[in-house]
This record gives structure tokens, C-alpha cells and sequence, in this order.
């Protein structure tokens, strides 16, 4: 197949050569392997044909490409009726491509966002100092992000004009409208971002310790689950006709199942299914690793989606995209939302639609089964007891025993 395009495309490039023609063909190998179609990586190799002849026709070095001059490009081609979207998706990955292959002078590229130094630091600093996991890092980049953009000033980026007012401000702006868990998880961004910025000697006092604490109470609510037969239900309501179906089928499971963590899906290689030993390794929180048996309906679920959906490219996670570019899921939110599309398929109504739905309805189900708390907790892989204690409140039987009679209520 590369042959043929390649030929196809020896033939546009011996009519018209370009500087980028070698460049070009290296292109189209990274697209065969990111599992684009032959047309479509035939119609993205013309485009690019047409811009090495037109930087050519006006005098500028493949080199110095950046997207100043795409721009000036996509412009001359204001008559031509191709997708324009699509154009600039192609001629912007080609330029990421050149960059990557330090073809193109990586200095030149223009900062979108003026806050990036401060956000590269606090990246080390949590990944290199604090040792924190790729996905709280993530978490806390996407909350600082709109903080420093919101009270800073991008022109002059003064990180000493943030003071306890400004701070206290936001928290409380920001917590008004959202849920007790986001506004937790804010305040503690917030606070590792200050002793970073304190440590650091990049502000002169330390706002952490006038960040407000979140009222919170452990255990004030009860678990949100599934019934045991709601489970079943939404799984049969899978089309394990199509590959969609088939793969978000095996990851439906995994949740069920084992109660795996959204993360924890995302972050499961190939090489972590031992086959011979029926166990699959498990990466967690923390950079904690445990190994838990395959049940063999997870087990035949995998093999068919190993074997006759999972698209034959180099990428090494379990589940990727069913269309091109195959790639790993990016972050979590890709299983919530097949958790969403599960529940929306069976009708199921439930105010939490995240993968934590199927961890907590299983430890349910497992205790109401008969199950110990100490075997919920080896499963979930809770690191400490007290975390497994909120599915004491699910017993709802053995919680009335315990009741004492109200004084004058004839109970």
C-alpha cells in the first residue's frame, strides 16, 4: 500500500518538486502508522504538495515555517473549495511534525499561553519533588490554568501582585455553584501551587497558609451505586455487534468487575495482561501496583477485542481510539463518558455517571452478598481499612439492629 502511494505521490512531486518533498514522504509513514485510510493520507500529501510549491514560488526556506505563514497560505487559497478545517488540522500537525524532527527552528513558535513558565515550573516541581502521579498533575494544572489567567495580568506576568484578598475572592467565586469535592481538590491545588511559588522564591510571602479549608464531613453521605441487577442490565444494553460496542463492552466490565478506577483503564498496557498467569497488572494511585485475576467473562471480553477490534498499530495502551489517529485515551473523561452513554442506552437514572459508579455498587453488592469488609477492601485495593468503612452505611438491615429506641417514640 505505501508503495502505491508513494508512487502517486513520485509522480505530483516529479511534475512540481518542493523543498518539504522529503519531508512530505516521512509524513505519510507517521500517518499509515497512526492508522489513517490511503485516501485520506493521499488527499492530506496533495495539500502539503501545494504548500511546498507555494513556499517555494515566494522564497521561503522550509525552515522557517511557522503559523504566520500558514496563515498567509490558507489566505491564497481562498477560492479553493477544500474543507478548511481539515486543511488547517493537516497543514498544523505537518508543522508539529517538522518541529518534533528539529526541521523547523523551535524558537520561532509563538506562545499561546503567556503563563507557560510558570506552569512548566510547577509541572517539575510536582512530578520532580513531590513525586505526584501524571493525573493529579493534570487535575491541578487544569485548575491553576484559569486561576493565574483570571488574576494576572498576561502583559506582566507580576506574581507578587497575588495577595490573601485576591485569593480568598476566587476560592469563594468558585465555590458557590460547584460540588464540595471540586472545591477541595481547588483549594488544595491552590496550596501546592503557593509552597511551590514560596519555595521557589517567586512570591515573598506564602499564600498557602491563608488558603480557607473546605467543610467537608467524612462519611455525612451515603455511596451512590447500582443494584446488582441495574449492573446486568446496562452491560446486556452493550452492541457487541460493532467494534465500539465490543470495546466499551470489555471496559464496562473491568469496571464492574474488578471496580478498576477510570485512570487505571486509561493507563493499562498490553504488556500488563499476563495470559499465562490469568492475572492483569493494575497500575493506581500513587504509582501503586497490585496484580488481580482475570474472571473469564472479562477474559473472553478482551480476546475479542484484542483480536477482532483493537486496531494493529504501535501503540502500546489496551484501549485506544476506534478511528484514526489510534492513540490512547487522553485522560479519564473518555470513560465517563461511555459510563454516560451506558446509562443514557439502559435508561438508568443515577446522579453520579462516572466509573466510581461501578467501584461503589460493587463493594455494595458485595457486602450485602455477605462479603467481609476486609475482602471489599483487598479488591478495591484500599491502601487503609477506614476507606472501605463508608459501605458500612449501605447495610441498612444490620444498621437497624443497632438502632437504640427514641425516649417516648413506642419504637
Amino acid at each position: 500500500m505505501t508503495n502505491d502511494l508513494f508512487s502517486e505521490i513520485g509522480v505530483l512531486q516529479r511534475s512540481k518538486k518542493s523543498l518539504l518533498d522529503p519531508h512530505i514522504e516521512s509524513f505519510a509513514v507517521l500517518l499509515f502508522d497512526k492508522g489513517y485510510a490511503k485516501f485520506t493520507v493521499k488527499l492530506k500529501i496533495r495539500q502539503l504538495s501545494k504548500l511546498g510549491r507555494w513556499l517555494d514560488k515566494h522564497e521561503f526556506d522550509s525552515n522557517e515555517l511557522d503559523e504566520q505563514i500558514l496563515d498567509r497560505f490558507i489566505e491564497s487559497q481562498s477560492n479553493n473549495k477544500t474543507n478548511r478545517h481539515g486543511v488547517l488540522s493537516t497543514l498544523h500537525n505537518f508543522l508539529q511534525f517538522l518541529r518534533d524532527k528539529d526541521i523547523v527552528n523551535t524558537a520561532k513558535v509563538k506562545k499561546e499561553n503567556p503563563f507557560e513558565d510558570v506552569e512548566y515550573g510547577f509541572v517539575n516541581y510536582l512530578s520532580q519533588e513531590r513525586n505526584i502521579s501524571q493525573s493529579t498533575i493534570d487535575r491541578y494544572i487544569s485548575l491553576i490554568r484559569p486561576f493565574i489567567s483570571s488574576c494576572l495580568d498576561a502583559k506582566d506576568i507580576n506574581l507578587n501582585t497575588l495577595s490573601v484578598d485576591i485569593v480568598n475572592t476566587y476560592i469563594l467565586s468558585h465555590t458557590k455553584t460547584n460540588s464540595s469535592t471540586y472545591s477541595k481538590l481547588l483549594v488544595t491545588a491552590l496550596r501546592s501551587f503557593f509552597r511551590y511559588l514560596y519555595s521557589n522564591g517567586k512570591i515573598a510571602k506564602n499564600l498557602a497558609v491563608s488558603v480557607p479549608k473546605v467543610a467537608y464531613w467524612r462519611l455525612s453521605t451515603l455511596p451512590k451505586s447500582l443494584k446488582a441487577d441495574q449492573v446486568e442490565k446496562l452491560l446486556k444494553c452493550c452492541d457487541c455487534t460493532s467494534n465500539i460496542g465490543q470495546r466499551d463492552y470489555a471496559i464496562l466490565l473491568l469496571l464492574a468487575r474488578l471496580g478498576l478506577r477510570a485512570g487505571e483503564i486509561v493507563a493499562m498496557r498490553l504488556e500488563d495482561i499476563d495470559w499465562e498467569a490469568g492475572e492483569i497488572l493494575i497500575r493506581g494511585k500513587g504509582k501503586r501496583e497490585d496484580r488481580l485475576p482475570i474472571p473469564y467473562d472479562i477474559g473472553e471480553a478482551l480476546v475479542r477485542y484484542l483480536k477482532n477490534v483493537r486496531p494493529n498499530c504501535s501503540v502500546r495502551n489496551v484501549f485506544i481510539r476506534i478511528k484514526a489517529p489510534y492513540k490512547g485515551f487522553s485522560s479519564s473523561v473518555a470513560i465517563r463518558d461511555i459510563v454516560d452513554n451506558a446509562l443514557s442506552r439502559a435508561n438508568i437514572q443515577s446522579h453520579r455517571r462516572g466509573a466510581h459508579l461501578f467501584r461503589h455498587s460493587l463493594a455494595s453488592n458485595m457486602l450485602q452478598d455477605g462479603a467481609s469488609f476486609i475482602e471489599i477492601g483487598e479488591l478495591l485495593r484500599h491502601r487503609c481499612q477506614t476507606t472501605t468503612e463508608i459501605y458500612a452505611k449501605v447495610d441498612i438491615q444490620a444498621l437497624h439492629s443497632l438502632a437504640q429506641s427514641w425516649p417516648g417514640g413506642g419504637i
